[in-house]
């Protein structure tokens, strides 16, 4: 009791001398209590047959039944594999090519040029996911799309792309990468912008060339950045992307076996039936994935980079 009144009167100190930090951080607070932390209890929605009449805690307790049509169909290790697979390859080469996007537009020496690089590249993550299908339809499809016009105007057979499984893995990561880079690169090129001028002039007064200070400075200063990226996308795995992959293949059984997702999966088999118990035992199965995942992760980090680990 006395060290809990020791950590309380501490802690009012630490309050009472950074009250402008602290102050700065209570929107996220507010925001992470309301948003995450308050809703919790409802991931017992997974365990009831719920009903609106009778509410979370009086509806009937069932158990693991919920998770059944997951498993009951043979589709669950097919539909984790790709959301995992997917999500690895956004996460991995996503941050990859934000890193290397950021250090290019870092090293333009125009001011002006850069700043347009920068409104050009952002400029993707405010489109749409609709807009981005539409795109791809009329890019792709078999009657008049312009991939099959050009084919046709250079002397070639007509391609069916929506009929083709493989291709479809590599244009939805570029579509994915292509729309998320500019906001991931945000974060790098302010981390680029904060480091010391000092340290790329002493190391250009020894010698170094421009390929050399990004290498031995630049990149090593982003290593911890690339890190904890890295490890909040994990928690996330299992999740999200619902809109690109949705609005790219639709309802193209032809394509599933190489295309579906968990998201995708679940809202065909839940659409109009609007069970909440299911939709909140797949997004426990997410939640739990995920958790598991990133504390596996952030243990072996924390052994080879103990500076770089969350926790």
């Amino acid at each position: 009791m006395v060290k809990i009144k020791s950590a309380l009167k501490s802690f009012a100190r630490e309050i009472c001398r950074n009250k402008i930090l602290f102050l700065m951080i209570l929107p996220a607070l507010i925001y992470f209590i309301i948003f995450a932390y308050i809703p919790m209890p409802g991931a017992y929605v997974a365990f009831v047959d719920y009903h609106l009449n009778k509410g979370i805690f009086r509806s009937e307790f069932v158990g693991l039944k919920n998770f059944e049509f997951l498993t009951k169909t043979g589709e669950l290790w097919r539909i984790t594999k790709n959301t995992f697979l997917y999500n690895s390859v956004f996460i991995l080469l996503g941050n990859l090519v934000q890193v290397f996007m950021a250090i290019m537009i870092s090293e333009i020496a125009c001011r002006w040029f850069k700043k347009l690089s920068q409104s050009v590249i952002l400029l993707p993550y405010f489109i749409s996911m609709v807009i981005v299908g539409f795109f791809a339809y009329n890019i792709f499809n078999y009657n008049n799309g312009f991939l099959n016009s050009l084919l046709v105007s250079l002397g070639f057979e007509k391609h069916d792309f929506y009929a083709d499984q493989e291709i479809w893995k590599y244009i939805i990561v570029f579509f994915k990468i292509w729309s998320s880079t500019g906001y991931g690169m945000i974060i790098y090129l302010a981390v680029i912008t904060g480091i010391d001028e000092e340290i790329y002039e002493a190391a250009a007064l020894d010698g170094a060339l421009r390929f050399q200070r990004i290498l031995y400075i630049t990149l090593p200063m982003l290593k911890s950045t690339v890190i904890l990226l890295i490890l909040f996308g994990l928690g996330g795995i299992l999740k999200g992307n619902f809109d690109l992959f949705y609005n790219l293949i639709g309802n193209n059984s032809v394509l599933y076996s190489q295309t579906d997702i968990i998201d995708t999966f679940v809202f065909r088999s839940l659409v109009g039936s609007f069970n909440f118990s299911q939709g909140a035992a797949v997004g426990f199965y997410q939640s739990i994935f995920g958790l598991v995942l990133i504390l596996t992760v952030n243990a072996i980090v924390k052994k080879i980079e103990p500076d770089n680990a969350l926790f």
